[in-house]
């Protein structure tokens, strides 16, 4: 069998590809031949997939350095799902555990090995290391390792030492946004040895990127008119901080719109549970920081919104690129406040090494002109990648076509429409084009179906959604409609394995559905957050009880709290602020007014928080509004 009908072979069996994406079989083969080798390639280019395949074909063991534990994992299931021996070493496991995986990497009993840089880094791990069949060694997220780049990680740094201790194994490094500095800083790290390079292009074809300047009120009803326009569809909502996100989370359910949030300080496995129950389309969005994205699997998102202005175009081109990952339309969109670039301005002051400090400011300028320019806005990232298009216009932004004009509508405009319904339709649109619905060529009962079906299955077997199948695999099984094995064993994405271990229980599903059975209504009907903290308060439970029941921070709760009684749908409670308190505050706000919060907090005694005068001042503002 000649190398290349074998490399076919293997990406049929296991993978259930009949044919390489774009680069994919270049980068294959050169870490066949003990290349080093760099590889830029944007998000849902299809990188796992060049350093998987060659370490199945070489029989050794590839080590993979990824900074992010669930990702690891993800990607391990999701190999042994298809028959790849592969394993993680990180402090998830007990040291029995973490013994038994050291050993069997020693016996080359695995493929994959994913460790941390963390891992790597520690003294014990070189030595054992040194006795595995290593094949070579693939860095992920690379520009971790570059101070140039917008996640400098310090404990990358240390992967430079790689070279020494295995001087004679190839080191491939990839990286989703690497500038052309990063890049060259990339390669001067990790000493490696007259790379191959790859480097796919920067423009994103069908994703339209608009980007619109707003104040708070009016953020809030752009905000609904994109989730309206995308009703039923996966989307993704980045927010700043962790009580924005919160508040927004609770903003949404208000208007009986589910959403999740995911950000750093939630416990680890209500994190998880969210980010699985997004992935299984059991809630279509989630609202998080930027903690959420890194290794995503989800082909389906159609739209990803920025709430604020990021740090630089390298975090925005990521985070907007998880849109769109199935080649189908999506926009990515951009709702930024002046405010922002001066909350920006304010962090990067902070920021004490003047050489980081100089870099942080050079990326704020660039973003910073990114969302004021004229300009081309797919144009404006390609050159800021290195990459020189040949056009001058993309049809495909809000700089070349226009903003979409239910992005332009005023919100109440936009209420009084009926909603968008349509069986058989999927609410896409061509970037660039009039807004069109285009017909979808499969039920959209049976996909509702399958992906609860899919869902079951995979709490049933502890996996995430996706290592079951991915999303265009069950868009292809709905059009398809297989009536046997060997017709699943042709959807793309069903290697051997799989089609063995689910494809007689798809082929049950998809019997159950013609004979009429449909997916259950997922009607549990959440009461508001509004309600629930009223009943809450009612029950006598104080803000740091509630805000431990709602999983939110007591920010985030107080926040909600005086914005009802300003409203006037609370009454406000004198057990909530001490007496001595509540007058320095009142005395304050009857001086300094009522505007803003800091320079009552400035003026009055440091143990009076925030919190306590947000609480007062609602309750004045409430009064004044009922006397005017």
């Amino acid at each position: 069998m000649s190398p290349e009908t074998d490399l076919l072979a293997s990406l049929l069996r296991y993978w259930g590809y009949d044919s390489f994406r774009p680069l994919q079989e270049q980068i294959v083969r050169s870490l066949l031949e003990a290349r080093d080798t760099c590889v830029v390639m944007p998000t849902g280019g299809g990188k796992s997939l060049c350093y998987q395949l060659p370490a199945l074909v070489s029989g050794q063991t590839a080590v993979v350095i990824s900074p992010l534990i669930a990702l690891m994992q993800d990607q391990a299931a999701q190999l042994a799902q298809m028959g790849i021996p592969a394993a993680v070493l990180n402090s998830s496991l007990t040291s029995e555990q973490q013994s038994l995986v050291m050993q069997k990497a020693r016996a080359g009993e695995y493929r994959m090995l994913y460790l941390s840089p963390e891992r790597l880094a520690r003294a014990d791990t070189i030595g054992w290391l040194q006795r595995v069949p290593i094949a070579f060694f693939a860095i992920d997220e690379a520009h971790c390792i570059s101070e140039w780049g917008h996640e400098f990680r310090p404990e990358y740094r240390q992967l430079s030492s790689l070279r020494v201790h295995f001087p004679d194994r190839p080191i491939a490094a990839f990286t989703a946004s690497a500038t052309r500095r990063v890049r060259h800083d990339i390669l001067s790290q990790l000493q490696l040895r007259d790379p191959a390079k790859y480097i796919a292009s920067f423009h994103r074809a069908n994703l339209r990127y608009v980007v619109k300047e707003c104040d708070g009120r009016s953020q809030s009803n752009l905000l609904l008119a994109v989730l309206r326009n995308y009703s039923g569809d996966n989307l993704i909502i980045y927010a700043p901080t962790i009580v924005k996100v919160e508040e927004t989370v609770d903003f949404l359910e208000e208007q009986g719109i589910p959403a999740v949030a995911y950000h750093g300080k939630m416990e680890t496995d209500l994190r998880r549970s969210n980010q699985e129950r997004w992935m299984a389309d059991e809630v279509r969005v989630l609202v998080g920081t930027i903690a959420f994205g890194l290794g995503i699997n989800k082909a389906s998102v159609r739209s990803v919104i920025h709430l604020s202005l990021p740090k630089s175009i390298e975090q925005y081109y990521q985070e907007a690129g998880r849109a769109g990952r199935d080649g189908l339309p999506a926009d990515c969109i951009l709702l930024w406040q002046k405010r922002d670039a001066g909350l920006l301005a304010y962090f990067i002051e902070q920021v004490t090494d003047p050489a980081e400090k100089e870099r942080a400011w050079q990326r704020y300028h660039t973003i910073r002109r990114f969302a004021e320019s004229n300009s081309c806005r797919h144009r404006q990232i390609c050159l800021h990648f290195g990459e020189t298009p040949k056009w001058t216009e993309c049809g495909a932004c809000d700089i070349c076509s226009g903003t979409p004009e239910w992005l332009s509508e005023p919100a109440e405009a936009k209420r009084t429409k009926p909603p968008l319904v349509a069986v058989g339709v999927s609410l896409v649109q061509q970037p660039g084009q009039a807004e069109r619905p285009v017909a979808a060529d499969f039920d959209p009962e049976l996909r509702e179906y399958l992906r609860q079906w899919r869902s079951a299955v995979a709490k049933q077997e502890n996996v995430a959604a996706f290592v079951i199948m991915h999303d265009t695999s069950l868009a292809e099984i709905c059009r398809k409609r297989p009536a046997s094995l060997a017709e699943i064993r042709g959807v793309s994405g069903f290697g051997e394995r799989k089609t063995d271990h689910y494809g007689q229980q798809i082929l049950d599903a998809l019997e159950r559905f013609r004979n009429g059975v449909r997916a259950t209504a997922l009607s549990e009907k959440k009461s508001k957050p509004a309600d629930d903290t009223i009943r809450l308060l009612a029950e006598g439970h104080s803000f740091e009880e509630i805000a431990k029941i709602r999983g939110r921070q007591l920010k985030s709760v107080i926040d909600l709290v005086a914005g009802l009684v300003e409203k006037g749908e609370l009454q406000f409670q004198n057990g909530w602020v001490d007496d001595g308190k509540r007058a320095s505050i009142e005395e304050a706000c009857s001086r300094l007014g009522m505007e803003w919060l800091k320079p009552l907090k400035e003026a009055l005694p440091p143990e009076i928080t925030y919190e306590e005068i947000r609480l007062v001042a609602a309750r004045l503002r409430r009064e004044q509004r009922k006397t005017a």
